[in-house]
């Protein structure tokens, strides 16, 4: 009986650890916008400025 009180108390702990977790990133604004990152890899200009500096990067 002690090892299932044990396992409740670190489950809560876990949760309580994932929900806090959760509450940072939704503050920080990480979930506000998630459409945009879908679009950025349609736009060919901004491929292309990667492109170019990952070759510049190469060449060092």
């Amino acid at each position: 009986m002690k090892i299932i009180a044990i396992l409740i108390g670190i489950s809560l702990i876990m949760a309580l650890v994932f929900l806090f977790a959760f509450y940072q990133a939704l503050k920080s604004g990480q979930f506000e916008d998630l459409e945009s990152p879908g679009f950025r890899l349609l736009d060919k200009k901004e491929t292309d400025i990667t492109k170019t500096n990952n070759n510049a990067k190469g060449k060092l």
